[in-house]
């Protein structure tokens, strides 16, 4: 078996999900699955319109946050591929924030590790948004379903 390749990276230019799913798989025959999840930007929140967000982080953190979470995963199942890439700056509706793509032998792990990643993140990852509304500016806080979302994987 090869060594499970991951990327993690933070950025502010949009990424093609189409080049990222064929780089975690490119020349290996051992992939059975690859799960993957692309956040939008939406243009409601909370019942507010929203124009904008803006989305900051803590360089070197952030990444070092994303990576453990990853290493979390490897430890909980076999995977072949890891990719996480989280934008940060000014988004628009409809623009990508987050991908999460995992590879593996068999689907049922690389979905579950992707919905782990992802719920990982949201709870974990040191990012801070801030919407643009027709009422002004506001920070989100952070949900208590992104919460329960997170809690159900710290089950024995």
């Amino acid at each position: 078996m090869q060594p499970c390749p991951v990327k993690i990276v933070v950025q502010s230019e949009a990424f093609d999900l189409g080049v990222e799913v064929n780089a975690i798989s490119r020349q290996r025959t051992d992939i059975g699955a690859i799960a993957s999840f692309v956040g939008l930007a939406r243009d409601i929140n909370d019942g507010s319109g929203v124009t904008a967000m803006t989305l900051e982080h803590y360089p070197g953190m952030t990444e070092k946050a994303l990576a453990a979470l990853v290493d979390e995963a490897c430890a909980r199942w076999t995977l072949l591929g890891v990719t996480v890439i989280h934008r940060v700056g000014r988004l628009l509706p409809g623009d990508p924030i987050v991908l999460v793509a995992v590879a593996s032998s068999h689907r049922g792990e690389a979905f579950a590790t992707c919905e782990f990643i992802m719920d990982a993140l949201k709870t974990r990852a040191p990012f801070w948004k801030k919407e643009e509304t027709p009422e002004g500016e506001r920070w989100v806080d952070a949900r208590a379903s992104d919460d329960a979302a997170a809690e159900r994987w710290d089950a024995p």
